[in-house]
């Protein structure tokens, strides 16, 4: 598989296909990779830091991100530059290199999704409850629920509005199957209802 060259941006968040990220820009190596990615309609690798900080020296990242397109830009009140970003495909990074202005680049390949399948009866609570989180947080509009059935949309929203860790939003990540990242999506909350549960009776 066909591998491209990326700057990568480490974040102390993981970006899922489909998802929207906004951030604040100020160091000057990401200034100028925002500048070149949208001279040439281009986009930029999101990667977890797996140790170190998102400014100052390149962070430890993990190998999987997400492509990330910007898709709106705007010059803050407080003079930053603002930008709006939506996650595209994975991708899984097989070398890097540091810039000599530091900022992180990657050699990727892009990831492929599994095929779009309907969530089975099985799974339907995770349906429901994704309705009931997004009525709750307006998240997205009513209009975009009918993904919902769809189960690689639906794995992405839920990893996106869970409140798990990073950790294990990463391990969503790069699961390659909907189906397979929804069940792991049941195991997660089951387990938390579990320790939950636990917790009370002591």
């Amino acid at each position: 598989m066909s591998e491209i060259a990326l700057p990568l941006f480490p974040l102390n968040t993981v970006l899922f296909p489909g998802g929207v990220l906004t951030l604040r820009i100020f160091e000057a190596r990401y200034l100028d990779m925002v500048s070149a990615c949208l001279k040439q309609d281009s986009g930029f690798g999101v990667c977890l830091i797996r140790s170190g900080a998102e400014v100052g020296q390149a962070a430890d990242i993990y190998e999987v991100g997400t492509l990330a397109k910007i898709t709106d830009w705007t010059q803050r009140e407080d003079g930053l530059l603002g930008i709006t970003c939506r996650g595209e495909r994975r991708f899984r990074i097989r070398s890097q290199a540091l810039m000599p202005n530091r900022l992180l680049t990657g050699d990727a390949e892009m990831l492929p999704d599994a095929p779009e399948q309907q969530v089975p009866t099985r799974l339907q609570m995770l349906v429901a409850l994704f309705k009931e989180l997004n009525e709750r947080t307006g998240y997205l509009p009513p209009d975009m629920l009918q993904k919902a059935t769809q189960a690689n949309w639906l794995s992405y929203r839920l990893a996106e509005l869970l409140p798990v860790d990073l950790s294990e939003k990463q391990m969503l990540l790069e699961v390659d199957d909907g189906l397979q990242r929804l069940d792991l999506i049941a195991t997660i909350l089951g387990s938390a209802r579990n320790h939950t549960a636990e917790n009370t009776e002591e």
